[in-house]
């Protein structure tokens, strides 16, 4: 085992890096947090910026109010423009790559109207080498929106079945989380939490507080209310070990998240 820098550089030197022993000093060696302090939010876009003025506004108010005493990285989801792409896509045979351009451009669109949104308050949007200006743009205004799409394009991995994007915008903001070492990471959706069944359609349906997400796949209700890769990632995870459900059409129910409230669902890795 690697105990210092100059072991764990003649691993690197020396070993293929799926060896064993390498892989170990590496997941032993400490992991840099970026942005500690920061919280990312992932502002649905079927379930938030489709349904347009009267659930974005409110948000929006929420977000200006509680940026005064939190660092946030909003992202933002695709919705259902990207699912009529998706459609008229998959129809032509196009594969998964192509479809990943396709809901980074609408994710993008509404990444634009929420930083215009956002902008007399100093707010910006920011996409692609963007991001590498983000701890600036916290550290004047606590705040930054970006396209919640992972930039994998033609390079993004298909599923086992289908051409659909495994790896979408709660894929994507949950790496930001991840990847800058974030203190949190909170979707908001349009629904209270996750539930036993699809609110929408069963009236049996019962709010879950809490769970992990072996129970959540044990249970069938892995791909329920966030996409089926993201719980894969939030498992792996080193930094961000828990994820939180908010409705975000109830007002204040981001305020009370953002506090540390246990408000919603609270999916954790383990």
């Amino acid at each position: 085992m690697a105990n210092t820098t100059a072991d764990l550089e003649g691993l690197l030197t020396q070993r293929s890096l799926t060896d064993a022993q390498l892989l170990a000093a590496v997941e032993a060696s400490a992991d840099f947090r970026i942005l500690p302090d920061a919280t990312v939010l992932k502002i649905g876009g079927q379930s938030v910026v489709d349904r347009g003025r009267a659930a974005v506004y409110p948000l929006v108010d929420e977000i200006v109010s509680a940026r005064k005493n939190h660092k946030l990285l909003i992202g933002t989801g695709a919705g259902t423009r990207a699912r009529h792409l998706y459609s008229v896509a998959a129809g032509l045979g196009l594969p998964a790559g192509v479809l990943s351009q396709l809901g980074a451009a609408v994710a993008n669109q509404n990444a634009v109207m929420l930083g215009q949104l956002l902008a007399k308050y100093g707010i910006s949007a920011v996409d692609g080498a963007g991001l590498s200006a983000v701890p600036l743009y916290l550290a004047e205004v606590n705040g930054v929106v970006f396209s919640g799409m992972p930039p994998y394009g033609l390079w993004m991995r298909p599923a086992a079945e289908g051409v659909i994007p495994p790896y979408r915008t709660d894929a994507g903001c949950f790496l930001v989380a991840e990847q800058f070492g974030c203190k949190a990471m909170i979707f908001v959706k349009d629904e209270d939490g996750l539930y036993t069944a699809n609110p929408k359609t069963s009236k049996d349906a019962t709010l879950i507080p809490k769970i992990s997400v072996a129970e959540m796949k044990a249970k069938g209700l892995h791909d329920s209310i966030l996409e089926f890769r993201m719980l894969d990632l939030l498992e792996s995870a080193r930094h961000v070990r828990q994820v939180q459900v908010v409705n975000g059409l109830v007002p204040g129910n981001l305020t009370r998240a953002l506090a540390g409230e246990h408000v919603g669902t609270i999916i954790t890795a383990s």
